[in-house]
């Protein structure tokens, strides 16, 4: 009888240790399982990505979103126009359609790179916004950029602060060691300066 209890107990170990090692598996399994679902959430999840056509003004690099850009042409010849602001060059036949060429370098009050003036020709952005259409003249070919939309900080809360209508720029854009401020297209023009703009 006794011989018999002390068996039992050899073999109530034996079942035991058949238990925990199928328990340990499906752990095991179910943590592969997780670990499989949540690397595979990290690798569809991808950046909301933004579309910026770049250029220079002076000797610092802005852009503006690509659906704001109807075209990218050679600026044609421009014909000055009286009784405009100073940054409104004149107006121009741009594939039939009559519209006024700005300069932003004279809008911003930022001063041209000298080299700039010696360059062959010039290149006009064609934009529209709800109320008008213009063109933007630059000195250098603009470039076409793709990066991800957290690349693109929010505008310095002092920049709010300035009275001289500074939401117009969307944010600063930082690639490597280079800073893009990001131009919103609609508020670039005051009311008033829309109203002088040539009545094409």
């Amino acid at each position: 009888m006794a011989k018999e209890v002390k068996e039992q107990k050899q073999a109530a170990p034996a079942a035991s240790d058949a238990v925990h090692p199928e328990t340990s598996k499906s752990d095991q399994v179910s943590e592969k399982h997780e670990a499989s679902s949540t690397e595979a959430t990290r690798v569809h999840v991808t950046p909301e990505m933004v579309h910026l056509i770049v250029f220079k003004l002076g000797t610092e690099e802005y852009a503006i979103r690509i659906d704001q850009v109807k075209e990218v042409t050679v600026t044609p010849n421009i014909t000055r126009m009286p009784r405009t602001p100073d940054f409104v060059k004149g107006v121009a036949n741009i594939r039939g359609d009559i519209i006024a060429i700005i300069d932003l370098e004279k809008r911003f009050n930022i001063k041209p790179k000298p080299e700039a003036s010696a360059l062959p020709s010039s290149y006009t952005l064609v934009v529209e916004a709800d109320e008008y259409s213009i063109g933007i003249d630059v000195k250098e070919v603009p470039q076409s950029l793709n990066l991800a939309l957290t690349k693109i900080d929010k505008t310095p809360s002092f920049l709010h602060d300035v009275s001289v209508n500074e939401n117009f720029i969307e944010g600063i854009a930082k690639i490597d060691n280079r800073l893009i401020i990001v131009l919103d297209i609609h508020k670039i023009l005051t009311q008033d300066e829309v109203n002088q703009l040539p009545n094409l």
